[in-house]
């Protein structure tokens, strides 16, 4: 029997008063646990990233960095709380450590931390302080806690696993209630590692013991979500610019995906054919790097840039980590909370009126009262439209009261039972034709939000045509929206590079600028190629100055941390020289083998 002759057999039953279907839908595996329905709900949640990196102008501090070098004057997380509270944030994430090692808590087991900073004399606790904080503010509360660790001397011996359950402990069980643990995916690697300054290598799949990880927050934290690359709680999405792909499950095989770049795809947009319920999480910062720099105070992402970003990740049926970081007085920035208020009052004023409310909203099928069409625009989260048994298609007919401007919708299943959608149209009545809405992205996945962007129309009358799902539909919400002006683009707000003018020698491991003639230079600026899976990556550097080629001084000497996962521009500065040569030499590559690639290169 076809979904034609289902329809057909339940409007029979109906015209004899008779329910056809009374039950709900039944479930489609891979499922969320409620902890992950509740996590998905947040939309909206702040990093914050804050440690000895602030004052020590790094991304990746090596572990080296003096306790008493962190010295917040004016540290109020009272105040961070009231600003993300603002800004729509529902929830905060501190790094209580970074990879460099510093704890952000007096942690029983190592002196490297607050205990051992000028900071209120070495007795505060800035995560008990921020949980207190949330606590008063209405904000869920949850930390991050890096399996690397730069600093300690022990590190890759199995006595460092112990040390790193026994602080996992201690954060999961003096702070109260948490709704995240998150765990970054960087480890091994280059390290001062008690003074050794070597590399170490491990093997991150076995040598943590992640499942023992897990098991302790599932015990001590029940309704904390779980973060790593591939969860179990919710996945990383792939990169650190804040976005889903517009086709995005909500599931993933764990530990079963190819390495590398095609993963890294795949992380982005599921698996249709993934086994567990793993949402995608998707973080970026509201500055170029997650550490606040006070070079980057005038590179803050616009409100419009937020937007945007709102639209292409909660939109995409992911969840928006959104980096705060705090500076070296130990607040949030002015420039950081104005543009993260304008952009919440922008959503919520974006959203505020759904024209569907006065509108006439019907469907062609439905399992029974108690799952019609009503139940689209109830605003109640737990109620949805569902078809019978058996029909994986249906449409939802809108009707305005008057002619009228629609430039957003919004659709949402009820992902308790499961994701379902594979594809579907959005169409609206051009006269006497149906025509599609003309969209700037595929529309294929729903999933817990779907938000699409299209240039203005004006109509009546208007559709959304499902067309294949994984079983009987379960919508839970529709909305249609006007914003006068939209903006479906944005500028960055960065700074132009004013470069000197140079020519290029390009040989393998180094590029090299002749600036023409013998001037002051004081930084060299590197872009990595934004191609796909950025090619050409260089991780450790060196610098080389001079007046002569075969009289070249090194300035600089670093890495590009995180360059694999944030491919921004790269600013080196050094000491201000007189040179007509300028050479950055590739020490190591982030893949083994490849030259060096990039977008643009300048010099100061």
């Amino acid at each position: 029997m076809n979904s034609k002759h289902l329809i057909l057999g339940a409007l029979l039953l109906s015209s004899m008063g008779i329910k056809a279907q009374v039950n709900a839908p039944a479930p489609i595996a891979p499922l969320p646990e409620a902890r992950q329905v509740s996590w998905q709900k947040m939309e909206t949640y702040a990093f914050i990233h804050f440690g000895p990196n602030t004052y020590g102008d790094r991304e990746w501090g090596f572990g080296d960095a003096d306790p008493k070098s962190f010295n917040p004057t004016k540290l109020d997380c009272e105040q961070w709380a009231r600003v993300l509270k603002k800004g729509g944030m529902k929830g905060v994430i501190i790094t209580a450590k970074h990879h460099d090692g510093f704890c952000l808590w007096p942690t029983m087991y190592t002196d490297y931390s607050v205990r051992n900073s000028p900071y209120k004399e070495g007795k505060g606790d800035i995560v008990g302080e921020l949980a207190a904080a949330c606590r008063k503010y209405g904000l869920k509360f949850g930390v991050y806690l890096s399996p690397w660790d730069r600093h300690q001397g022990f590190y890759a011996t199995p006595i460092y696993r112990e040390y790193f359950h026994a602080q996992l402990h201690e954060l999961l069980t003096k702070y109260g209630e948490l709704f995240e643990v998150w765990f970054d995916g960087a480890n091994g690697g280059d390290g001062w590692y008690g003074g050794a300054k070597e590399t170490r290598k491990i093997d991150a799949n076995t040598y943590y013991d992640f499942p023992r990880a897990w098991a302790a927050v599932d015990s001590l934290q029940p309704n904390a979500v779980i973060f790593s690359d591939d969860g179990p709680g919710c996945r990383w999405v792939g990169n650190e610019r804040g976005f889903a792909m517009a086709t995005n499950w909500s599931f993933i095989t764990p530990f079963a995906m190819p390495p590398g770049a095609e993963k890294q795809f795949m992380l982005q947009q599921g698996q249709p054919d993934g086994t567990k319920w793993v949402p995608s999480e998707c973080d970026v910062s509201i500055r170029p790097g997650w550490f606040y720099h006070e070079r980057e105070n005038n590179k803050v992402k616009t409100p419009d840039q937020l937007v945007d970003l709102y639209y292409r990740n909660v939109g995409h049926n992911g969840t928006f980590l959104l980096n705060v970081p705090v500076d070296k007085e130990g607040l949030i920035h002015p420039a950081d909370s104005a543009s993260l208020i304008d952009f919440h009052n922008r959503i919520v004023k974006e959203f505020a009126n759904n024209l569907l409310k006065g509108a006439s909203v019907s469907v062609d099928s439905e399992r029974g009262k108690a799952f019609g069409a009503k139940m689209l625009t109830d605003g109640n989260y737990d109620s949805y439209w569902a078809t019978p048994d058996g029909v994986v298609s249906g449409t939802m007919n809108i009707k305005f009261k008057r002619t009228t401007k629609v430039n957003r919708m919004m659709l949402q299943e009820y992902i308790p039972l499961g994701q379902r959608v594979r594809s579907f149209v959005v169409e609206y009545l051009n006269g006497k034709t149906w025509q599609p809405v003309k969209m700037t992205e595929e529309t294929t996945t729903i999933g817990y939000k779907r938000l699409l962007r299209f240039k203005e129309i004006t109509t009546q009358r208007m559709r959304v045509r499902i067309l294949d799902a994984r079983g009987p539909l379960c919508i839970n919400e529709i909305g249609a929206y006007y914003v006068p002006g939209a903006k479906d683009s944005y500028v960055d707000n960065t700074s132009e590079v004013q470069s000197l003018p140079f020519t290029v020698d390009k040989q393998a491991g180094e590029v090299t600028l002749d600036l023409g003639k013998v001037q002051p230079v004081k930084a060299l600026y590197y872009l990595p190629s934004q191609a796909n899976a950025n090619p050409g990556l260089i991780d450790k550097y060196e610098i080389y100055v001079g007046n002569t080629l075969d009289n070249l001084k090194r300035v600089a000497v670093g890495e590009f941390s995180n360059i694999r996962n944030n491919p921004i521009m790269q600013e080196v500065f050094f000491t201000p020289q007189q040179a007509r040569y300028v050479r950055l030499k590739a020490v190591r590559m982030v893949r083994e083998g490849e030259s060096i690639a990039y977008d643009k290169l300048a010099v100061q």
